[in-house]
């Protein structure tokens, strides 16, 4: 496993940010997208009743909503050993195949490096 100390100071920061989106909305969840230009957007798990999303899938809404061409990278904090694969495939749809996806346990430490293929 990777401590994110050793990871690259833009991907560091999405999974803060993911880490911060699920410790302050208390989810399952948290997740962060960095578009072609730099942008983040961050989201936690959505719950409802008539709705049921991802945090990743999720923020990967919200940066096509804001008009989000690409992305760069995505990175997901979670219990989860692995990325979904409806995550990886909507983090595919918008940034490609080998948009690196990186999914951190709740401690920060990097589980899983994994490309949208």
């Amino acid at each position: 496993m990777t401590e994110i100390s050793e990871l690259d100071p833009e991907d560091k920061k999405i999974i803060t940010l993911a880490r911060s989106a699920r410790a302050r909305n208390g989810v399952a969840e948290g997740a962060a997208v960095r578009d072609e230009t730099g942008r983040t957007y961050v989201a936690g798990t959505v719950a409802l009743p008539s709705l049921e999303l991802s945090a990743l899938r999720t923020a990967v809404a919200m940066a096509v909503a804001s008009g989000a061409k690409g992305l760069e990278a995505a990175a997901v904090v979670s219990g989860a050993d692995a990325p979904a694969a409806a995550d990886l495939a909507a983090v595919r749809d918008l940034g490609g195949a080998g948009t690196p996806v990186l999914l951190a346990g709740p401690d920060g430490v990097l589980k899983v490096a994994a490309a949208a293929e």
